[in-house]
């Protein structure tokens, strides 16, 4: 039985492939298509994949109260079992990791794995402050001055010193354009979150992908998190905090690899 009731779920799917199951939860200010579409075919070729869009992102209508991480967590692994799933593993993506790890620990018996991406257990001062002025210069209206602020934390330092200066102004109008209504509540729930406690109680296996050359959730978040896991294996991506935009290949890869090592029981 699980820990906790499940809810009728409510946010919109994505819903693709077949086999054992795969759920996603992505970032704040992110959505499923927007944090794992150049990954989700390859996901989906070995997988069930269901991948839900938090409040305000996607097809699913914003909050009208602040997020909490119990429900998301609930209506994530509710999508799942909608869709015919009893069990599945899950991956989380930076304010997605968190969510994972609460599934995990409110439905102990239906995941199987994780697998968490720049992940954090909690916000320090730092990665707060973030997150307030990421919120609030959304909520500015002043998007050249918000895509301006989170550019240079998403992308990696070489990445971003690549651009030329027609894809620099390219990756500052989707920086601008892309962000969905619900980044505020989003980026509010950053600020709060905490599942340390968690991380004792989570008892399969787990895969932290640490994104090096992050600068918006720094990796010694990643490797704190890690830390307090019983099962966790890390492995190093040299990305910033787009491994969907930066190393699609190798981010599908690590995912798809250690779940195949999952499932066949090594």
């Amino acid at each position: 039985m699980s820990t906790a009731t499940l809810p009728t779920p409510t946010y919109a799917r994505t819903v693709l492939g077949s086999g054992p199951g795969l759920l996603l939860a992505h970032g704040a200010g992110g959505g499923i298509s927007a944090n794992y579409g150049p990954i989700l075919t390859g996901l989906a070729a070995g997988h069930t994949v269901v991948g839900v869009d938090l409040p305000g992102a996607g097809d699913t209508p914003r909050a009208t109260a602040a997020l909490e991480l119990d429900d998301l967590a609930d209506q994530l692994v509710a999508a799942g079992v909608a869709e015919g799933l009893e069990t599945f593993a899950v991956s989380g993506y930076s304010l997605g990791g968190a969510v994972a790890v609460r599934a995990a620990t409110r439905h102990p018996e239906r995941v199987t794995a994780l697998v968490l991406t720049a992940p954090f257990a909690h916000a320090d001062h730092r990665l707060r402050l973030v997150a307030r002025v990421w919120r609030g210069l959304y909520e500015s209206g002043d998007r050249a001055t918000f895509a301006a602020f989170v550019t240079p934390l998403a992308l990696s330092p070489a990445a971003l010193a690549a651009l030329s200066a027609d894809d620099l102004a390219d990756a500052l109008r989707t920086s601008a354009d892309t962000p969905p209504p619900g980044t505020p509540e989003h980026t509010e729930l950053i600020e709060r979150v905490d599942v340390r406690a968690d991380l004792a109680a989570v008892d399969v296996p787990v895969l932290v992908v640490s994104t090096t050359g992050d600068r918006l959730v720094e990796p010694n978040h990643h490797h704190a998190l890690a830390a307090g896991l019983r099962t966790a294996r890390v492995v190093e991506l040299d990305a910033g905090h787009l491994p969907f935009a930066e190393r699609p290949a190798e981010w599908e890869a690590a995912i798809t690899g250690f779940l195949a090592e999952v499932e066949s029981g090594h």
